[in-house]
Formats: C-alpha cells, sequence, structure tokens
C-alpha cells in the first residue's frame, strides 16, 4: 500500500502511518456506450477494449464511477476506492467507517482519459481496511444525469467470484495509465503491517502497479465489469510490512513475492445495495465487515 499522494502526505505522517499502493490510482473502464439500464442478451454484442471511460481520479488515489448489477439509472450514483485512500485517513484493524457525510470530489474521465465533470460526494457509504481494503461513496448525482450530461455511464461491479487466468486490466483515473495481466491466482490471507485482508486476488507480474493506482478498478477484459479494486504490491521483498505485504496460508505458512501486486475482490459487494443503492450491512449474503 502506498501513501495517498498529493495534500494528504501530512496527514498520514501525523498519524504515524504510510499510504497503500492504493495511493496512486490505476485504470480500468467500461466504455462510453454501456448504458446503465439491463442488456438485452437476446443478441451478441462484442465488449469494447477496456478504456478510461467512468474512471476518476481523487486527490491522493484513482477509482470508479459503479453501479450494481441491480441499480437502476434513477439511483443515486456510487463510486468504488479504497479505504486507506479515504480524506479523513486509513481506517484501523476491525475500524469502519459507515454513513459518514462527505463534500468529496471526484475528477470524471472520459474513454481518453480527459476529465470531463467534477463529480462530488454527499457521504462514505463504506469505508474499511478489515478483510478487505474498500471505500464507497454516494454522489449528489444520479447515473441518468452523469450519462446524459457527459455521455459517461458506470462499470457494474460483477457479483461472481473472479476467475484465475482471467485476462485483466488495472485502470489508473489518477495517472491515467492501464496495466494489463492475468488474475494469477488468490491469496488466503494477505497481511501488511497491521492490516490482514481476506481471498485477494494475485497479478501477474505485468501489473506492477505504484503509488496513486490505489483504488483503481481491476476489470475483467472479457466482460468489462470490475471484478477486484487495486491496493497493494510488495516493493522490495520485505515480509508482512508497511508496502511489502506476504501471504498467509491456511497453515500459516508465510510467502513473500517480491514485485508483486494484489487487488481486493469486489463480488460481495452487491449483496449489500438493496433497490435504490441503499446500504444495508444486514441484508442475507452482505458479508462486509461491520462496526
Amino acid at each position: 500500500m502506498k501513501k495517498p499522494l498529493i495534500g494528504t502526505v501530512a496527514t498520514f505522517l501525523v498519524a504515524g502511518a504510510a499510504a497503500f499502493v492504493g495511493g496512486v490510482p490505476a485504470q480500468a473502464a467500461a466504455p462510453a456506450a454501456t448504458s446503465v439500464t439491463s442488456v438485452d442478451k437476446s443478441v451478441a454484442k462484442p465488449v469494447a477494449a477496456v478504456n478510461f471511460a467512468g474512471t476518476v481520479a481523487l486527490s491522493n488515489c484513482s477509482g470508479s464511477l459503479v453501479r450494481m448489477p441491480g441499480s437502476a439509472a434513477s439511483d443515486p450514483a456510487l463510486v468504488l476506492s479504497n479505504g486507506h485512500c479515504l480524506e479523513t485517513g486509513m481506517p484501523g484493524p476491525g475500524q469502519v467507517v459507515l454513513n459518514q457525510s462527505s463534500s468529496r470530489s471526484f475528477t470524471l474521465l472520459n474513454a481518453s482519459g480527459s476529465g470531463v465533470a467534477t463529480l462530488r460526494a454527499t457521504k462514505i457509504v463504506y469505508g474499511a481496511m478489515t478483510d478487505t481494503d474498500v471505500s464507497i461513496y454516494q454522489l449528489n448525482t444520479t447515473y441518468a444525469s452523469i450519462q446524459s450530461r457527459y455521455g459517461i455511464a458506470p462499470l457494474t461491479i460483477a457479483a461472481t467470484h473472479p476467475v484465475q487466468g482471467t485476462s485483466i486490466k488495472v485502470v489508473s483515473g489518477y495517472w491515467k495509465k492501464i496495466y494489463s495481466c492475468s488474475v494469477d491466482g488468490f491469496a488466503y490471507r494477505l497481511k501488511e503491517a497491521d492490516w490482514t485482508f481476506k481471498d485477494s486476488l494475485r497479478y501477474t507480474s505485468t501489473c506492477n502497479v505504484i503509488g496513486g493506482t490505489s483504488g483503481s478498478p481491476v476489470v475483467d477484459a472479457s466482460t468489462n465489469q470490475v471484478v477486484a479494486v487495486n491496493n497493494t504490491i510488495n516493493e522490495s521483498g520485505e515480509t508482512c510490512t508497511l508496502d511489502n505485504p506476504c501471504e498467509v496460508d491456511q497453515n500459516g505458512a508465510v510467502t513473500v513475492r517480491p514485485g508483486i501486486g494484489y487487488a481486493q475482490e469486489t463480488y460481495g459487494i452487491p449483496a449489500c445495495f438493496a433497490a435504490g443503492n441503499h446500504f444495508d450491512l444486514t441484508l442475507p449474503g452482505c458479508t462486509l465487515p461491520r462496526p
């Protein structure tokens, strides 16, 4: 995990914490033509190449405009990033940020990576660095309004577990860079300093993400759906330290993979949203950590 970048370094130094790779955004977005409404499955349509449309740049990280599989065009729009990218600082182990007021701004990008709008949050719907590393913001506008004004549709968060070997793109809105690699496998536990993440997605070596790519959507290249959120990489080969995560298996054996990056799976997030993009941790199937 890298330190969140510009404007936030001082905050984290005061807190005595460094930032995750999530500090620098990675890019992966769905095509601008993707509709918010349900897709007509009666006709097979080619999937456009992953680009920057729907990704966002934060002050210190990357992120993406996202919808759940059941979201409607009239629902309040959501932005996905890392928990360690929160403007309030990195949540401690066991800490959950829930329904906290926020006026954070996000630069919305088009397919070529140009900023086309400034979006603004009304609240942090959810934020945590326990088991996962995720933040979800609610905006003061709807998907329909964004698409009507700027021609940008949200990325859809897949509700199924990612598959080993899948071709993926890590799309950083902060750096306007797209990393291409595959899902190498999954870490039972990923330990970094005081934080532990469960069932983390491990990249093959070409997704050599850097600080500022934190919070970037990890997009399945065959579906253009979000399967994870980028958050860290082992930088220097150290064992289980900040910026040097290690894998821990079911038997407690530790493995260090220098230069290898990781992301936190997102397939469990849709189960925590009801109609109207209403977030509810008590919904059946919602397994996100609770306060």
